[in-house]
């Protein structure tokens, strides 16, 4: 039925809800009708969403209106309507509150009914009439063109003009006083009242006048927007609820919120709890709401995907949830090893899929990184265990790792462990329920009972770390330490999140040598020893002399690098300076190095063999000269100690692959030599440089040799020139030279007094006529280089038993006695106190020393099922549940190869099909039980077995994972000893 239009002044106005979108056609009685409070509000305070609807609504209020007056409280005194609103507990000067409710006022009718209260006449001509805010409201001039016989269509939104200011164009009253004045004079017909909360900011509490209006859209569809308004102190979580109910989001689907900045990018709302001020989200701003893909990937992320021209089946792959592969983006085999294995933890994967980790991100943590890495690791997860993917590149993740762990930048090598002990901790301060952390002292035992220090440890623990890592992965240790000197006892009890248990040792070590015989015409031998790792030097020559018979005396151990000598050994210096890959020469000696006056014995000379390279322009001598071959370490007697009779004594030496000019030789390079030697004139020994260079050093004793040679006792080479002027050919010539091999002048006064080095200087005609190079690096070797030295299967539990075993501490780490007010090499024990429900076991195969680096490749058998630790944890036990000590395995890291270079991979069992499988990057494969167990196996990841139970009962996680045991019937029985 149409209703007739009461006009106001000929205009006719059109409302509009807080959605622009949204326009409804009514009148606006200002003047004519008024609305009381009193149950007999209309529809058109709230204007509906449907346009039909809120049309409908407009016309039934305007009905109502007209059809009768609305029904007001009697009027209670001047006076009295003046206390109860200006003052009193219900007034305008009572303070404010946060979140309560306060209401605006236009000030022109607040101020008319000032006058009309202080007046005293209730007759009186200032009377306000009803509460009327129309000028507070935004008025739209009309848009479509009216004749003179229609009223003039407005639109009218209901919000507030912007820039109002209190006391100027409104005044602020509490509920109270507003339902009072409403009670009393009514409101305008058609208009809401406008309500407004009280809200608490640092060091003020206001109230919010103008809310935040944010815009609503989802990310496959931008063009459809919602305009709801927010307080300044609603949370980012409460934005979130509010855009899935909106656009009708399921429950189990997964999304997240990106904001619109001034510059037109996307920035990502982490953190819901957060209030919409602390996100500095302002009104008219884009809120784009994203929702997770079912292969669990964000639409927004940029996938790397192997494969880019993926055919239709692989689009539509389904397969089992948790067999996926990880692409290796170069050398990050050590990554994917360590998040499989943490993948395959049964209640942390089923924590991150039912997004409990949403609730319990920690974004102020200054310890963790603000909840990134957490975030980056649950996508990695979903996808994984979304089924539709063969396999996945973990491109995003190992950026976020290498922004927060800067070692992991790049594409080096890495170990699994260290990856997974920063990704645990990360993921523990992440997640950590703790948000302030409060300060801690750790207290002794000082006597008291194991059982209330432990608990006392354990809780103080938790008061600062409560996560599922926690939950998860936390032991107790009990550690004693006793001092040496008083016997002070301290006892104290620390967390853990993994053991990292030590592999039983060999206290040999196998060391592969050369040896050099004295005599020429044998060939250098090669050998294997097996030696003393904690040694000297003594012991090798030991080994050594029982293979060749050579007594250890005549013995010298040399390190030979670079066709020089690196490093000449003492008899008492440690066998641990010698390494792996050093190269180590003995040679057969019959003398001493260091020559004492008046001793007999024979004088050892270092020797080089140097080549004369094509003659160029070189500032200094040595440069012409290139050192080849193996150095020697040469017997000379003290009677034939000369300058001749040193090159026979090399020439005897050498004479296996060096053989002697016959005649003929001599007679042809005769006159050519005496020519040379006419001209030259050349004094002493050969110098490093040209033969035509007189200035270069010269050796003998004109160039001052005796002073730097101690050993040419009595000037005993002579002042002969050597090579002498005779019709005799030399091969090579001699020079002194330092350890490096060169005749270097700007020697340091210590290297100057040292042992000299004789080098044999070749000339490249003369080394290729005489000189035998294949013969010279000829070697045979001895039966005992076939040697291969048996290392016995140590058992997991020999380990363990070695991690809890009394040591002392080394220099490097003392601990303070408070008894004896010194740092002591205390000894220290180790035990099991408390077990977590998974046990990572790390085996620590990687050995390091000051002067090796080796990785220890032997067998450790673990057990599959029923691990047991009873035998190690010391807390009283509970007898009637034997589970709370035995575990089951559920996943392995293997490392294969070396120090320098190695592979890793991942045996895991599924938590859904209780099936093994291989995991080897990208690539995966069933594999049966019997293959797990491997001299490659790394770290081991054990589930208790109460827990396993525990999640195989229906009051476990919906989706029940599969023990490694499926053998055995679930039980309800467990008890949680965290």
């Amino acid at each position: 039925m149409a209703v007739a239009p009461r006009l106001f002044g000929g205009l006719c106005f059109r409302f509009r809800d807080q959605n622009p979108e949204v326009a409804v056609e009514g009148r606006l009685p200002i003047s004519h009708s008024c609305v009381g409070c009193r149950g007999e509000r209309t529809a058109m305070a709230t204007v509906a969403a449907n346009p039909a609807a809120a049309a409908a609504a407009v016309a039934a209020a305007v009905a109502v209106a007209e059809d009768r007056e609305p029904q007001r409280e009697e009027l209670p005194g001047l006076d009295s309507q003046w206390r109860q609103i200006e003052n009193g507990e219900s007034g305008r000067e009572r303070p404010l509150r946060a979140g309560e409710s306060w209401f605006l006022v236009e000030k022109h009718w607040y101020k008319q009914w000032e006058a009309y209260v202080q007046g005293g006449d209730q007759d009186s001509s200032t009377f306000p009439g009803c509460i009327n805010n129309a000028t507070l409201f935004q008025v739209l001039f009309p848009s479509i063109p009216t004749d003179d016989h229609k009223p003039i269509l407005y639109e009218i939104n209901w919000r507030l003009k912007e820039g109002l200011v209190e006391g100027e164009d409104y005044v602020l009253l509490p509920a109270a006083a507003w339902h009072y004045l409403v009670s009393w004079y009514g409101l305008e017909h058609g208009q809401p009242p406008i309500e407004r909360k009280v809200i608490e900011l640092p060091n003020i509490q206001k109230v919010e006048v103008y809310p935040v209006e944010l815009l609503l859209v989802r990310h496959n569809d931008l063009g459809r927007s919602h305009t709801v308004q927010f307080s300044h102190t609603d949370s980012i979580g409460m934005v979130l609820r509010t855009a899935r109910e909106r656009f009708l989001v399921e429950p189990q689907e997964d999304t997240r919120l990106w904001a619109k900045n001034s510059e037109g990018s996307l920035d990502r709302l982490y953190d819901t709890h957060i209030t919409v001020l602390d996100a500095a989200l302002e009104t008219g701003q884009l809120i784009i709401m994203e929702t997770r893909k079912k292969d669990g990937t964000w639409p927004s992320a940029q996938l790397h995907v192997m494969n880019k021209n993926m055919s239709e089946e692989d689009e539509d792959f389904k397969g089992q949830p948790g067999i996926c592969g990880l692409t290796n983006l170069g050398n990050t085999c050590f990554m994917n090893s360590a998040l499989q294995c943490l993948s395959n933890v049964p209640q942390l994967t089923e924590y991150f899929l039912n997004n409990c980790y949403l609730e319990e991100l920690n974004f102020r943590n200054p310890l963790g990184m603000k909840g990134e890495i957490a975030e980056a690791y649950a996508d990695l997860v979903k996808q994984a265990w979304s089924g539709h993917h063969r396999s996945i590149v973990p491109h995003v993740f190992k950026n976020k790792v290498g922004h927060f762990a800067s070692q992991f930048l790049g594409y080096q090598q890495h170990d699994s462990q260290e990856l997974l002990s920063f990704l645990l901790d990360g993921l523990h301060e992440d997640l950590n329920r703790v948000k302030k952390k409060e300060y801690v002292e750790l207290c002794d035992a000082a006597g008291r009972p194991d059982q209330e220090v432990a608990q006392e440890a354990w809780q103080n623990h938790k008061r600062r770390n409560d996560s599922v890592i926690v939950d998860t992965f936390h032991g107790l240790f009990k550690s004693t330490l006793v001092c040496p000197d008083c016997g002070n006892v301290s006892v104290t009890f620390d967390p853990f999140c993994y053991l990292s248990v030590p592999l039983p040792i060999s206290h040999k070590r196998v060391l592969e040598v050369f040896f050099i015989p004295m005599d020429p015409r044998r060939k250098p031998e090669q050998h294997r020893l097996v030696v003393p790792k904690k040694g000297k030097i003594s012991d090798l020559c030991v080994a050594l002399s029982k293979h060749t018979g050579i007594s250890p005396e005549r013995m010298m151990v040399a390190d030979v690098f670079s066709h020089r000598f690196y490093k000449l050994y003492q008899l008492e210096e440690p066998l641990s300076s010698i390494l792996d890959r050093d190269d180590i020469f003995v040679y057969e000696v019959s003398g001493r190095i260091e020559a004492i006056e008046g001793s007999r014995e024979d004088i050892v000379v270092p020797v080089y063999l140097r080549e004369r390279t094509p003659a160029r322009d070189y500032n200094s001598s040595y440069y012409g000269l290139m050192l080849f071959g193996h150095p020697l370490l040469v017997s000379v007697p003290r009677d034939r100690f000369t300058w001749e009779g040193l090159y026979n004594v090399l020439m005897y030496r050498l004479s296996r692959y060096v053989s002697k000019p016959n005649s003929d030789d001599e007679d042809d390079g005769d006159e050519k030599e005496d020519d040379e030697e006419d001209k030259d004139d050349v004094p002493g020994p050969s110098t490093g440089s040209s033969l035509r260079d007189p200035e270069p050093e010269q050796a003998g004793p004109s160039s001052g040799v005796t002073n730097r040679c101690p050993f040419l006792l009595d000037n005993c080479l002579g002042t002969s020139q050597w090579p002498p002027r005779r019709r005799r050919k030399q091969l090579f010539t001699l020079q002194t030279v330092n350890s490096n091999g060169t005749s270097d002048r700007t020697t340091s006064p210590e290297e100057v007094h040292a042992q000299p080095y004789i080098a044999i200087d070749w000339e490249p005609e003369m080394k290729k006529r005489y000189y035998d190079e294949v013969e010279a690096e000829g070697y045979v070797k001895h039966d005992c280089v076939g040697y291969v030295m048996k290392k016995a299967p140590v058992r997991l539990q020999e380990c363990i038993e070695l991690f809890t075993t009394v040591e002392t501490l080394e220099k490097e780490n003392p601990w303070y006695c408070p008894s004896c007010k010194q740092h002591q090499l205390a000894t220290k024990k180790l035990d099991l106190w408390m077990l977590p429900e998974i046990l990572i076991i790390h085996l620590k195969r990687f050995s390091y020393t000051k002067f090796s680096r080796e990785k220890l490749d032997t067998l450790v058998e673990f057990p599959i099922r029923d691990l047991d630790f009873s035998e190690f944890v010391i807390q009283p036990q509970n007898e009637s549940n034997p589970e709370l000590y035995k575990y089951d395995l559920i996943a392995v890291s293997n490392h294969y190869g070396g120090m320098r270079d190695g592979h890793y991979t991942t045996f895991a069992c599924n938590k859904d099909s209780g099936q093994w499988h291989y995991f080897d990057d990208n690539s995966v494969s069933p594999v049966n039980e019997n293959q797990i167990e491997s001299k490659a196996a790394y770290v081991l990841f054990y589930q208790r077995q109460d827990v396993a139970r525990r999640l195989l009962s229906p009051a476990g996680s919906s989706g029940a994972p599969a023990s490694p045991a499926c053998s055995s019937p679930p039980s309800s029985e467990f008890m949680d000893v965290n």
